[in-house]
């Protein structure tokens, strides 16, 4: 996400922003494997990640696979015959397709206090974040919380449906 500076984040399956990274003087391909190792010091059951193709490279991918059962990790460039036999695998394929979920989370940032930051200074830009991030999964828990109401005011006017008809 181009915001002057670069943030890496880390969702789960659920939408919920694991962990966040303001990536100051390092490129993609040098923060995967410190990102992942601190999502999975805090969430150990974490079984794969999926990242984008910025983030490949030979040694990442060989460092990542240490760390977690399933990195998808699409490579940049043309693919060896290896390489396509494992980006064809569908688990890899179905895990890349879950993928642009996160895209949904980075637009979820701008929209919760990342469009423009007020403050001035690094330390003001990753406190803009942090507090992005925090915005965003309440906004989720608030999603998830209105779902389930309106699942159960579903099901109690299905049950008062059910009892009219007896």
């Amino acid at each position: 996400m181009e915001l002057g500076l670069r943030v890496a984040i880390g969702e789960d399956q659920h939408g919920f922003i694991l962990h966040h990274r303001v990536m100051e003087r390092v490129t993609d391909d040098q923060v995967a494997v410190p990102l992942v190792k601190e999502i999975v010091a805090r969430f150990p059951t974490l079984a794969s990640a999926s990242m984008d193709k910025g983030f490949h490279s030979p040694a990442n991918q060989r460092a990542l696979a240490e760390v977690i059962d399933f990195p998808v990790l699409p490579k940049k460039g043309k693919c060896s015959a290896a390489e396509r036999e494992r980006e064809g695998d569908p688990r890899f394929i179905q895990l890349r397709r879950q993928h642009s979920a996160v895209e949904s989370a980075i637009n979820a940032l701008d929209v919760h206090g990342l469009d423009r930051c007020r403050d001035h200074g690094i330390d003001g830009f990753k406190r803009y974040v942090a507090l992005a991030v925090v915005a965003r999964n309440l906004q989720r828990i608030g999603a998830l919380l209105m779902a389930q109401e309106a699942e159960e005011a579903r099901r109690e006017q299905e049950r008062q449906r059910r009892r009219r008809a007896a």
